[in-house]
């Protein structure tokens, strides 16, 4: 059952993260291609990853308000499926192309990093 304290846990990281996504998207440029959306994507994925292989152990409240919260509102899946497909309805095909390439592929790459990134700080 869930707790009034993990909705507001959730609540309160899902706030930040989406202040702190809407704050990327007001630096960096995405006129042209979606870079704010691949930006927080990589942040993320590699955060994600370097959180949960560096603190290993944390209290199903610290997880709530991290991963489903903060980071789950800071990262953009659906914003980078709806640019892909805007890209390649707009007749932009292989930027839609190398948008997937870059998020799909770069962003695991960034989670492999955080992890072993974690594992090191951990062994500290």
């Amino acid at each position: 059952m869930i707790t009034p304290t993990e909705i507001l846990l959730v609540a309160l990281g899902g706030a930040i993260g989406a202040v702190l996504r809407f704050s990327v998207g007001q630096f960096i440029d995405s006129s042209q291609f979606p870079w704010a959306t691949f930006t927080v994507n990589i942040i993320g994925s590699f955060m994600m990853a370097f959180i949960m292989f560096a603190y290993t152990g944390m209290s199903l409240e610290t997880r709530l308000f991290l991963f489903t919260g903060l980071i789950g509102a800071f990262t953009t899946m659906s914003t980078f499926t709806l640019d892909t497909v805007g890209l390649f309805f707009d007749g932009r095909v292989w930027q839609a192309g190398l948008n997937v390439i870059l998020n799909a592929g770069l962003c695991v790459v960034g989670a492999a990093i955080g992890r072993y990134a974690g594992i090191f700080v951990a062994g500290m």
